[in-house]
């Protein structure tokens, strides 16, 4: 046989799986970063914010094993306990760590500004809303309660728990899937403010879009952003629109509101036979 065809699926994007901390609600992902600081601290050994930053995306307690791989993290913690750090160690702090986060979720639950009006505009196209994250189910009970009373209600949530391992593996998307019932993958799209967000839907087979300013990658509130001067923002801003890139999404923006347009060009973009 000289050639052979393949179906290619030429319909709109049918959902949008959203992140929830520096996508939805908590403007630079700072309720899981502060506790992750307190945790170690607890323990005897300082880290950066810097430090409590480099994973985030992942389940909480792969989470805290990854700072612990940090060489300079080790060090410390090796001087401290006279050992480097174990998995009973990630056990321990794991278990502490859990009800540090419950206790202080809501101070970090309001919603990052135009998200409502996303949502919005993805309902008005057709789209199903699904999410993921590395919180637990529990944490997700009291954010969830949270985004409600803000009038944010996702069509489908899942957590890291819920599956066989989280990000950066496709699981949690799959699920969500799975649980709005809509397929093809190509006909969804990932949204997300962490490296591990572009790396769960690239390997869930969806289009990625990245949020540079009002997450992880920037780690400032809104009010910080403002008040930087020009030359600072603009260097900050490239650093993490250029690490997005970097790592594969198809597209990347400052925040949820600015993604509106691109979901009309990915739209086209399927329309000509486009996968992602």
């Amino acid at each position: 046989m000289n050639f052979v065809y393949q179906r290619t699926y030429r319909g709109p994007l049918k959902a949008v799986i959203l992140d929830w901390a520096g996508t939805t609600m908590d403007y630079g992902c700072f309720a899981p970063a502060v506790v992750f600081i307190e945790v170690y601290k607890k323990f005897g050994v300082p880290i950066t914010m810097e430090e409590a930053r480099g994973p985030m995306g992942a389940h909480k307690k792969v989470h805290i094993r990854e700072i612990s791989k940090t060489p300079a993290v080790a060090k410390r913690w090796e001087e401290a306990h006279g050992k480097p750090p174990c998995e009973d160690d990630v056990d321990a702090m794991f278990k502490d760590f859990v009800p540090m986060q419950l206790k202080v979720l809501a101070d970090y639950a309001d919603l990052i500004p135009g998200t409502l009006d996303a949502l919005k505009e993805y309902r008005k196209r057709g789209m199903k809303i699904g999410s993921t994250t590395g919180y637990t189910g529990e944490m997700m009970e009291i954010l969830q309660a949270e985004a409600k009373n803000r009038g944010y209600v996702p069509d489908a949530s899942v957590c890291a728990t819920q599956v066989p391992a989280g990000r950066p593996h496709p699981w949690m998307c799959i699920q969500n899937a799975m649980d709005l019932q809509v397929y093809p993958m190509e006909a969804i799209v990932k949204i997300g403010d962490t490296l591990p967000d572009i790396d769960e839907g690239l390997n869930a087979g969806m289009w990625t879009i990245g949020l540079a300013l009002t997450g992880n990658e920037m780690g400032m509130t809104e009010a910080e952003i403002k008040a930087l001067n020009a030359e600072t923002l603009a260097s900050k801003r490239k650093r993490a629109y250029d690490r997005m890139a970097r790592q594969g999404a198809h597209y990347v923006v400052d925040a949820i509101a600015d993604a509106i347009p691109l979901i009309d060009e990915i739209n086209a973009r399927l329309a000509r036979g486009e996968r992602p």
